[in-house]
């Protein structure tokens, strides 16, 4: 198969777990805490990927094999892989620039790269970088006149889909970012200052690059506001709850691909199909939210094989590599979304993070294809076995 962009790895870090151990020594522990962790006890956040690991495939080796594609069409434009880069919240706190190193390399490897409303670039810049093709999550504002403006400027910017957020109506218990001082409203404290400066490449690139900001909210934002002012106004800014009757005027408002991100269960999944949504993402916020829900693997089989037909599902939250993809897709998600691997690139090695984890990602997922006998993305629910 041949793919836009070249396929290159560091072989230094040849898995997403050497990557994450790589950047746990480059970031300072309270940015890589605020990556890594989930909420409560953690027991979703582990959930996730365990039980995503449970499915089995089965290969068919006397098959006769032409090759195998990763391409796969979605929402009119078809993409290098059946993956992209999942919207994350302050993404320059955890690796300065990280959002912009990630949307270039999304651009250039051909798959799709979500900004977060909350994240440290702007929709502008997100979609120069990437010629109109970036991806637009919103968190929904309180008042109506900003949400309106928010999705102008994601419409003047070109995105070709846009993502509202289900699954923060509050803001999930995590003990280490209180711990930490990253709760709202965040506070800077001694420990912290003496972690960044035990990071000194963090620090070096956070100097170059500037103190992160929110980018996407900056417009609307006070002038020199303190990090408890920032608190409020991010309570007072965004309700983050959605109902029926909040996504009807933005399914009016929105021309293009309108997607609703944190489905996880089918009477959602039901509703936003009702609404006339075009797609949906299986999604737990990657065990930020909910410690006591299920894993996002299980709704989203459920969910595949009962609306598969009438609304395209997606899913993120827990996905670690190659072969994780390749389950998933053949659980009955048409795509699939990661977040803290693309965070884990950029934080261990810079600006070469984006590329090094899309190639590996694509080279475990090519491998996977071809052993099982895989010709195309749409074929894996054949070689599904079991759940063990």
């Amino acid at each position: 198969m041949n793919n836009k962009k070249e396929i290159k790895i560091n072989t230094k870090y040849p898995s997403i777990d050497d990557l994450r151990k790589k950047a746990e020594k480059q970031i300072p522990k309270f940015a890589f805490e605020y990556l890594d962790g989930g909420c409560n006890e953690d027991v979703n956040l582990h959930k996730n990927t365990s039980e995503i690991r449970d499915v089995e495939l089965l290969p068919y080796y006397l098959s006769k094999h032409k090759g195998s594609s990763m391409k796969t069409e979605l929402f009119g434009h078809t993409y290098d892989a059946p993956f992209g880069i999942a919207p994350v919240g302050l993404q320059g706190l955890i690796w300065p620039n990280s959002p912009e190193i990630l949307a270039k390399a999304a651009f250039e490897h051909n798959i799709p790269f979500i900004l977060s409303t909350v994240t440290t670039t702007s929709i502008e810049r997100a979609a120069e970088l990437t010629e109109g093709r970036a991806w637009f999550q919103l968190y929904h504002p309180t008042e109506n006149r900003l949400r309106n403006d928010i999705i102008k400027r994601a419409e003047a910017a070109e995105c070709p889909v846009l993502v509202i957020l289900s699954d923060v109506p509050t803001f999930g218990f995590r003990p280490r970012d209180i711990r930490n001082g990253l709760a709202m409203p965040p506070k800077m404290n001694l420990t912290n200052i003496l972690q960044a400066f035990g990071r000194p490449n963090w620090s070096l690139q956070t100097l170059k690059h500037g103190i992160p900001n929110f980018e996407v909210l900056k417009p609307y934002m006070p002038k020199g506001l303190d990090l408890k002012q920032l608190g409020k106004f991010m309570d007072q800014t965004f309700t983050g709850r959605l109902n029926e009757e909040k996504i009807k005027p933005i399914r009016d408002m929105w021309k293009g691909k309108l997607v609703l991100k944190g489905v996880a269960n089918e009477i959602d999944a039901e509703k936003a199909i009702r609404l006339g949504l075009d797609g949906i993402i299986v999604s737990n916020h990657g065990g930020r939210q909910l410690d006591a829900g299920e894993s996002a693997i299980k709704p989203l089989t459920r969910i595949a094989e009962k609306y598969g037909k009438d609304i395209k599902v997606m899913m993120d939250s827990g996905l670690r590599s190659g072969p994780d993809i390749a389950r998933t897709l053949a659980s009955g998600a048409e795509f699939t979304f990661l977040g803290r691997s693309f965070m884990y690139g950029v934080s261990a090695l810079g600006k070469t993070g984006g590329d090094h984890t899309i190639s590996l990602l694509k080279t475990e997922l090519q491998q996977v294809m071809e052993q099982i006998c895989c010709e195309k993305t749409k074929d894996f629910p054949n070689h599904i076995i079991s759940r063990k």
